[in-house]
Formats: structure tokens, sequence, C-alpha cells
């Protein structure tokens, strides 16, 4: 028995949806898997985006062999434009997933210098001493891949994001024929993605979409706009597709959609054969019922077309009555209240909305209850571990694992940061590193921490209160009552007694702190702990107090 175990840390992805991320480190090699964001909870005020925190892999730099990317979505590429710089390692990943990282990095100016190296699905590379075959599955997006990672302990298979559509609108299945040859060989480690474990039953084949499609472009009386994420590349082809056949012109609006579609064109994941894609200047003269337009906003994202479109605040597009607007995507979990708000907005401008709950406009890109099973029976691990998921997700997954025979205690339910060693006769959690979340704000990464958010928090609860104090530059005295100025706190008008009573107050507290002239810092901590006490006992609120000191 060997000495030598295979560490697999999760840095991210585990009970929570996004910034996935997993290190596996066998000896002095490590290679990380997947470097996501994730969007902001409402109660990370401020905050743009969220990333995984590294610090464990800073520490082992110079073991890191590479990071392995399984498919172009934001939660699986969108960290690397704030990582790259900071490991400066080689990228492997297929064709299109490395057409969306660049255009990522693009964005962030972190392109240069950066070592994007092409896989093909099918292939494998070898790090180290793992070796990395990646096999096609189906998702929501062209090229993406599972990994069989071949380690001395023995053979990992990550799923990646997958679910099994077997008439995908790319023509590529999940390649269930190579998973059952490893079933056969014996598996030490499952990672499955968990995002629709609570789903029973099967995940709805691409085609269902691309019927309703067909029906709402035949039907629709006006223009139709089909909002989708700029990386749903299928949908995109289906909305070509299908207006190919209806004689509507195809119209992409919105930057990153733009970015998008002319990348897959030039590498040829989408193909317009008929020449049906059109510039917007194109527009003028086209009868309404011969255009379609694609946009980025299926979440509500407040700079994007469909949401500017919908306030009236987009250059070239507003909603005319008559027009359809179809919603394919499903919300991100936190984003339902922003989408609501926006197709309320376009159903007041007179346009029919179509969206998931009323019409088969959109399918998701995981699998559902059966189709985790299915890998799980095809794989045979000696080992499971769910991925990708909240925590309610990770643990029915793992009942649905129990269900189809495996023991509970091989599988492993963890959180970001804990340590699963495994050798070929065992596996058991021996640690936690440290791995909670970096915030980006604006042009900052990670410099915004919990103290930051808890002002924020505070700010928007309670308001603040400002305490101007004027002191005599020679004595040290006091000068005069000190100026209380707030906002967001109470109505000025309203509690001018209560704020003139502060300001005695903090005149008597000062005239009682002796006669010799004091320290700063035991003035402005005085004031604020009197003021604090004082402001709560009259409104059962803690606004932030900020005492300023004028010398005179």
């Amino acid at each position: 028995m060997t000495k030598i175990r295979l560490k697999v840390i999760p840095l991210g992805g585990l009970s929570e949806i996004g910034k996935n991320m997993m290190v596996m480190e066998y000896e002095d090699d490590i290679i990380v898997i997947d470097a996501g964001l994730m969007f902001p909870e409402e109660s990370m005020l401020g905050i743009d985006l969220v990333i995984p925190d590294i610090s464990y892999l800073l520490e082992k730099k110079r073991k890191i062999k590479g990071i392995i990317i399984t498919h172009g979505h934001e939660d699986h590429i969108g960290a690397l434009p704030y990582l790259l710089p900071q490991l400066n390692v080689p990228v492997y990943s297929t064709r299109l997933t490395q057409g969306l990282i660049s255009v990522k990095l693009k964005e962030r100016k972190a392109l240069a210098g950066a070592e994007l190296k092409v896989v093909p699905p099918g292939g494998q590379v070898t790090l180290g001493k793992f070796r990395v075959e990646f096999f096609p599955v189906c998702h929501s997006i062209p090229d993406s891949v599972g990994l069989i990672i071949h380690t001395p302990a023995g053979i990992v298979v990550h799923s990646g994001d997958f679910k099994l559509d077997h008439t995908p609108v790319d023509g590529k299945p999940t390649d269930l024929s190579r998973l059952a040859q490893l079933g056969a060989q014996e598996v030490l480690l499952l990672l499955s993605d968990s995002t629709y474990a609570e789903l029973p039953g099967y995940t709805p084949s691409e085609k269902l979409v691309g019927e309703a499609l067909d029906h709402i472009m035949a039907d629709a009386p006006g223009r139709v706009i089909v909002t989708t994420f700029a990386s749903l590349i299928s949908r995109i082809q289906q909305v070509i597709d299908t207006a190919a056949k209806h004689q509507r012109r195809v119209f992409v609006v919105g930057r990153s959609m733009s970015d998008t579609t002319r990348m897959a064109l030039e590498l040829g994941y989408l193909k317009d054969p008929d020449k049906v894609l059109g510039r917007l200047d194109e527009l003028h003269g086209l009868p309404r019922n011969r255009i379609a337009f694609v946009t980025t906003g299926s979440q509500g994202e407040p700079t994007s077309a469909l949401v500017r479109i919908a306030n009236r605040d987009h250059r070239q597009l507003h909603i005319l009555r008559g027009d359809t607007v179809v919603l394919s995507a499903s919300a991100i979990p936190g984003n339902e209240s922003l989408i609501n708000r926006t197709v309320d907005s376009l159903f007041k401008q007179g346009a029919q909305v179509l969206y998931d709950k009323v019409a088969p406009v959109h399918v998701h890109g995981h699998g559902g209850q059966e189709e985790l099973k299915l890998l799980l029976n095809l794989v045979k691990p000696k080992f499971f571990m769910p991925i990708h998921g909240e925590y309610r997700h990770l643990s029915i997954h793992a009942g649905l694992a129990e269900s189809v025979g495996i023991p509970r205690d091989s599988t492993f339910v963890l959180e970001d940061g804990d340590v699963l060693e495994l050798n070929p006769q065992s596996a058991k959690v021996t640690g936690k590193i440290s791995a909670g979340n970096v915030y980006v704000d604006g042009l900052s990464v990670g410099d915004i921490g919990s103290v930051v958010l808890r002002n924020r928090r505070m700010l928007s609860r309670d308001g603040m209160v400002v305490v101007i104090i004027a002191v005599n530059q020679q004595t040290g005295k006091l000068i005069g009552r000190p100026d209380i100025v707030s906002r967001g706190f109470v109505d000025t008008r309203e509690s001018k007694d209560m704020l003139e009573e502060s300001r005695d107050l903090v005149v008597r507290t000062l005239d009682r702190s002796g006669k010799r002239p004091t320290e700063w810092d035991f003035i402005s901590t005085k004031v604020r702990d009197t003021l604090n006490k004082f402001y709560y006992e009259q409104t059962r609120r803690r606004p932030m107090i900020l005492p300023f000191m004028v010398k005179v």
C-alpha cells in the first residue's frame, strides 16, 4: 500500500452555484480543473463578481502543471482574467472554449502572455504524473468535455457539466460508450455535476426548443427578439436556422453577444449558409415580420441590451407594439426579481413575452435524476463525490448514488476547502484549507473584505452621522458646539431636537474628559460610543458615526 495519496481539494463550486474550481495534487504535481466566477448575492453590496480564493495555489505555484477547462461558461472560465496573471500557467481546453477564454482575457486586457493550448474532444495531455483525457459531453454549449484523469492512485472521472441529450443541436451527444469502457476497468473516484439533482426524470432535448421557436417565428405578427446567454451558441444556431426557414433576417445586439457570434462563426461552430445574419444598419425598410434579433439580458443585467431596450434606453432599438420577446434561459438563483421587472416592463410596452413558465423556450444543460443515476451505473466508481451545486443538491445526489448501490461511506459530500485524500484502497477527509470568497469590485480584486461589506450593509440600513469637532490648535480645547450632519439616518427637519440634543451630549462628554488636551483616538472613540448609545435609545437604529476634528 502506497504512502503517497492523491489529494482532491475543491476551491469553489461546492455549497454554491458558480465559481467552480477543483485542485488535484499528487507528490510534486498539481492540476487545476476550471476557474469560474459567481455572481454576488444581494447582501454583497456593490460587489461585481466573486472568484475563488487561490492562496493555497499561490503557495505551491511551482508545482502547478496547468489549468484544464471543461467548457466555456462564465462559472468555469470567468476567474481566469484575474487568476492567470498571478499563476502564469498554461490553460488546456477545446477549441471553442479557447476562443471564449481569449474573448474574456481580451476584455480585461489580460491576453498578453497567456498560454492557451487546444486539446480536441477525445484527445489527451500529460501533465506531470497526470494523464488527462477529454471525452465529449452534451451541455448547453458546444465543445463541452468531461475528464478522465489517469493518476498513480487510480482513474478519476470528472463529468464536467453534462446532460444526456440524444438529439442535440450541434450533433455531439455525451460519449456513453467511453464511460462504459471505464466502468469495466475500475474507476477510483467519480466527480459528478449536481446542479439539477433535485429534478426527477430526464432533461428534455434541445429539439423541443427548436420546435417552439419554429412556431413562434411562423406565427409572430411582428419582430421576434430572442434573448439568451452570449455563450449559448446552440440557441443562436437554432434562431439562425428557424429565421432562414421563415425568411427573417437575424440581427445580433449587445457587445458580448456580437463578440461571441463573430468568434463562433470564424471557428465554424456557428453556421449561416443562407446568409441571414445582418448588420443593424440594414434594418431600414425591412417589414417587421421579416426581422429577428438575438440579444443578451436573459438575467435582467442592468447594462445588457434587453434591459436597456426594456428601459427605453437603447440607441438603436425600441419595443414596438406587436413585438414578441422570447427569454430563452432559466434564471440564475438570485436574479428572479431583476428578470420579473424586465418582463413587466416589456409587457407594459405592448410586447408579447414568452419565458420558460409559459412556453417550452428553454431547456437547461444539466442532467436530471435519471441521467445522474445512469452515469453512476455506467462508471461504477469505488468512491463518489458530488460536485457543482448547493449543499442540498450534493446531499440529494449522494442519496441517488446510494439508491444505485454505492455505499454511503464511499460517498463524500464536501465543502470548499475540504481535503479528500485517496489511495487505491481507501479515501478520507484529512483536513481543511482556507477557501473563501475573493470579491471583485470595480478595478480592485480581493481588497474588499468582510468589514467593508459589513460597513456597506450598515450604511444601507441605518445611514451615517458625521460629527465635526473644532478644537483650538494651541490648547486642544473645544471651540463652540460640534456640527452634526446626517445622511440616510433620520429626516433632519423632523428630528432637529434629537440632533440638537446629541450636539449638547458631545460637548458634555468632551468637557468631562479632563483639562489637558487628549489624544484624538480617545476622543473619537468616546464620541462614537456615547452617540451610538444615545441614537439607539432614541431610534432603535445604529447609524455609522464618523467623528472629524478640525484644528483652528
